[in-house]
């Protein structure tokens, strides 16, 4: 959990209050003295989260508590079923964990302060979620999509409050066009569940392979088809931002692919010029932000590459952008993979807002063997790396809601969404198990030729562990590639045995 250092307070003091080492805190937020400052936001390790039982001392009042640990005297007394303020040494209290207002009505002003005085920011429609940080006279300050505040009056919304029974999590879904009969577009996916996305990202944009400086369409769409998007992302509150990436170059593959970077990155008027084309992509559609999915990369462009992510974060920053960016997966500091070598985490960890560890695929590559694309071992190797190297609030863990069927006869793998996996284990009659292990379904068969298959797919099970894992470590979420290819279940899983945080 996190918790807000107060007056008087030392790692002594709070790693006795929540039962923890001095040297667990220093771990987990990466300090390299015992030096804390009043203000300062520090991840508590204190393993599965579950409920925070605070007891009442001498001098205690609701408001000295919900600002210790970053809530609000209303949600406390709400958790909590008070009807006063008063306290009483002993006293036990549950912390909210997370707080949402979501609205009621048709639609919702947000304004500029508590009361209908104030200047209307934005509007929410019906079902939109935010997250509370303040309450005024029945007002709530709330967070919106672009990392802005305003305010909502209680009369038009329903308040949740939340103890950390079911996972917090944040859930971005990457968004695509139909790729294909059998791969439709992101569009019906994520237009019907905004409340459980936390953001979007499109990807739909590509550097350039003729100037690297520039950024194309990738796709066929039109401006109004991305403005309609970023409406119904910004009315539920969902962050939208565009995926900016240098893959499926036709002709040239991977090879045209590292080139494209290493024109890109090489220079600094090179780096310079994407960047602020970056920011006019940004401002052209309205975007909250943007994310960089670069996967390709010579090794001996590593350290430009690094300051590429810098740089893009000092031109983002002062403008209030959000920066993301889709990392491939390594799980050590040494050599390990040519695909993630290239990427030092802790450079691209500290210009980031938020960093995407794509974590697929451990199985499904080109003569891999069977198996699934993230098994929870895999997830949890990768993430661990990733907190020694940033913030754990940075970090969200981008799993699959795809899955592999492999030719164990030609040693070939074929792309299935999760329902081609349920149509193939139909036709042929299979068992679908869960692989406890792996915590992830499979199944077999044999086809029409004879061919021997093994089929790992992922399913509203599989993703509720993977999502228990992220909550577990404390990181900020998970992400899903991509909508549209996974397992309609997900959805009432998402509503019903989880929390999605909207930030």
């Amino acid at each position: 959990m996190w918790y807000t250092v107060q007056p008087g307070d030392s790692l002594y003091t709070i790693s006795q209050r929540f039962g923890v080492t001095i040297a667990q805190i220093k771990s987990a937020n990466q300090l390299t003295s015992d030096i804390i400052y009043v203000g300062q936001r520090l991840y508590i390790p204190i393993g599965i989260q579950a409920p925070v039982v605070y007891t009442v001392r001498p001098g205690d009042t609701l408001y000295l508590i919900a600002r210790r640990y970053n809530t609000t005297v209303d949600s406390l007394m709400a958790l909590n079923n008070l009807s006063s303020t008063e306290l009483r040494i002993g006293q036990q209290l549950t912390i909210p964990l997370y707080t949402e207002a979501v609205v009621n009505v048709g639609t919702a002003n947000i304004r500029r302060g508590p009361g209908t005085n104030f200047g209307i920011i934005t509007r929410m429609t019906n079902g939109a979620r935010l997250p509370v940080i303040g309450f005024s006279n029945n007002w709530y300050q709330v967070r919106l999509y672009n990392g802005r505040e305003g305010w909502i009056s209680g009369s038009i919304v329903t308040r949740n409050v939340y103890s950390g029974r079911r996972p917090i999590t944040g859930v971005l879904g990457f968004y695509t066009l139909e790729e294909g009969p059998t791969l439709p577009s992101s569009f019906t996916s994520f237009a019907n569940n905004t409340g459980q996305l936390s953001s979007t990202a499109l990807f739909m944009f590509r550097i350039s392979a003729a100037n690297p400086t520039t950024i194309e369409k990738f796709g066929e769409f039109t401006d109004q088809d991305v403005r309609n998007l970023v409406a119904i992302a910004h009315r539920n509150n969902v962050k939208i931002m565009p995926v900016v990436h240098n893959l499926l170059y036709r002709p040239g593959g991977t090879t045209l692919a590292k080139n494209v970077v290493k024109t890109l990155v090489s220079d600094p008027r090179n780096r310079n010029a994407f960047a602020l084309n970056l920011v006019n992509l940004i401002e052209r559609y309205g975007f909250d932000g943007v994310n960089i999915d670069i996967e390709d990369v010579f090794i001996e462009d590593s350290d430009n590459l690094s300051l590429l992510y810098t740089e893009i974060s000092e031109v983002l920053r002062p403008r209030g952008y959000f920066f993301s960016a889709s990392v491939p997966s390594r799980v050590s500091d040494e050599p390990f993979n040519p695909f993630s070598d290239p990427f030092n985490y802790s450079v691209i960890g500290r210009a980031v807002d938020e960093f995407v560890v794509m974590l697929y695929n451990e199985f499904g590559w080109p003569g891999s063997p069977p198996g699934p694309a993230v098994t929870i071992g895999w997830m949890e190797r990768v993430l661990r790396y990733t907190m020694s190297k940033m913030p754990r609030d940075k970090i969200m863990a981008a799993v699959s809601v795809f899955g592999f069927d492999f030719n164990l006869t030609t040693g070939r793998n074929t792309y299935v969404t999760y329902q081609s996996a349920i149509n193939l284990a139909r036709r042929y009659n299979s068992e679908i198990i869960f692989n406890e292990e792996r915590q992830t379904p499979m199944f077999t068969y044999r086809d029409a030729q004879g061919n021997q298959h093994e089929v790992w797919f992922e399913d509203a099970r599989s993703l509720r562990s993977k999502i228990q894992l992220a909550w577990e470590l404390g990181i900020k979420g998970v992400a899903l590639w991509r909508l549209g290819m996974e397992d309609p279940n997900i959805w009432p899983m998402l509503r019903n045995e989880v929390v999605v945080r909207k930030f």
